[in-house]
């Protein structure tokens, strides 16, 4: 396939929703020589979903391809097992084998929401990283000191601290910089928290006589709360959710993200953006624009629609849905456990903070819900925070 030379095209890839280019002039000519380029994206199977945040820097990915670029995605089996210590500020467990193989079952069909997977060369870390010999592992460990190990900021903050970091933590970036050289990258896309491990496969590439590949990272999006979207923080919005709960996420995200949630999860040009932010100066008008333009992204228009109508009639008009999700409890089953079978909440830790800010309400009786292990003896019109809404049934009691 050949690369399609188009300015527009070329300066979005270079400048919007961008935090740095190592090396830009360079990327850039590259691009404008038609050369097509071999553009790695790396992602670890650590949990079964793929937020916002993580699709946005994606969708950078498929601009690429998007002018003829071969896009080169390394799902990290290998790597997921040892874990990125990248933003950590503890040690992360190791996952097992079976951890792994649960979380990709789905992940080529999450993926194939925003790439094209035919076009996509697909590459699993295994491939190379478990055939490594004791020699070429030493081989690999000579690219990088313990020094420049330990001036990274994440691991200088856990020395200071006296926090353990173990020798396997210090491997991840060699291990990650080591498929670069395998793919043989031009280019390697993540977000800006990805920057140590993206520099560090231009210095294995260096090491092994390769050329050295360009980095772009991507800015990062923030979830629901304002911090860092992490499923560990549940705060997240995955792109598999139902389109009325992506729509309501989106609604209750911090006024302050609207335009970046924009830049980085729609396709809509720029000056677009500043039309409708500049035109709608309530802010909810303008979240109703973007949560619909972003379920529109992976859901297409009608699904779009319908959870505007659906947003609109429940939360504008104070409304309680006629068609919630209903679902039966098991024997002994908490409400904690129901919300987590159900994928409601994504962890307990969200459903904690969600009782403690008083956004659970039980509505067949009008009472704030204050423990997450009540059980279930009659049918309960359960209503978590301010967008979602479940019917519980006992055990032992019919779903209507």
């Amino acid at each position: 396939m050949k690369t399609e030379l188009n300015e527009q095209k070329i300066s979005d890839i270079l400048n919007r929703g961008t935090e740095e280019i190592f090396i830009k002039e360079h990327l850039e000519a590259s691009l404008m020589s038609k050369k097509r380029l071999r553009v790695k994206y790396g992602i670890d199977p650590t949990g079964p979903s793929i937020h916002l945040g993580r699709a946005s820097t994606l969708r950078k990915v498929k601009a690429f391809q998007d002018i003829g670029h071969q896009v080169v995605l390394v799902i990290g089996d290998f790597t997921a097992r040892i874990g990125d210590p990248s933003d950590k500020l503890e040690k992360r467990p190791m996952l097992s084998k079976e951890d792994v193989e649960e979380n990709m079952k789905e992940y080529i069909p999450v993926l194939g929401k925003i790439l094209d997977i035919d076009r996509t060369e697909i590459r699993y870390n295994s491939e190379w990283l478990k055939e490594l010999r004791a020699d070429e592992i030493m081989e690999l460990a000579e690219s990088f000191t313990v020094q420049q190990m330990s001036a990274r900021r994440n691991f200088k903050e856990r020395i200071l601290k006296g926090q353990e970091i173990s020798v396997r933590e210090f491997m991840y970036p060699l291990l990650q910089g080591y498929d670069s050289f395998a793919v043989r990258a031009d280019v390697e896309i993540g977000g800006l928290d990805q920057l140590f491990n993206l520099k560090a496969g231009r210095v294995i590439q260096r090491h092994y006589g390769q050329p050295e590949q360009d980095i772009l990272t991507t800015s990062m999006l923030s979830g629901t709360d304002g911090q860092k979207m992490s499923t560990t923080l549940g705060n997240v919005i995955n792109i598999t959710e139902k389109p009325n709960d992506i729509f309501g996420k989106i609604m209750s995200i911090n006024d302050n993200l609207i335009e970046k949630y924009f830049i980085l999860a729609t396709d809509m040009p720029i000056n677009e953006i500043k039309q409708i932010i500049s035109e709608n100066k309530n802010p909810r008008d303008q979240k109703i624009i973007l949560a619909k333009e972003i379920v529109r992204v992976f859901y297409g228009d009608d699904f779009a629609d319908e959870a505007k109508k659906y947003f609109i009639s429940v939360f504008s008009k104070k409304e309680i849905p006629t068609n919630i999700d209903e679902i039966k409890a098991k024997e002994n089953e908490t409400l904690n456990e129901v919300l987590l079978r159900l994928g409601t909440v994504s962890s307990k830790g969200e459903l904690r903070r969600l009782i403690d800010g008083s956004s659970v309400h039980d509505l067949d009786n009008g009472e704030i819900i204050k423990d997450a292990d009540i059980v279930f003896k009659n049918p309960k019109t359960i209503k978590i925070g301010k967008k979602k809404f479940i019917k519980i049934y006992p055990y032992n009691r019919p779903v209507a």
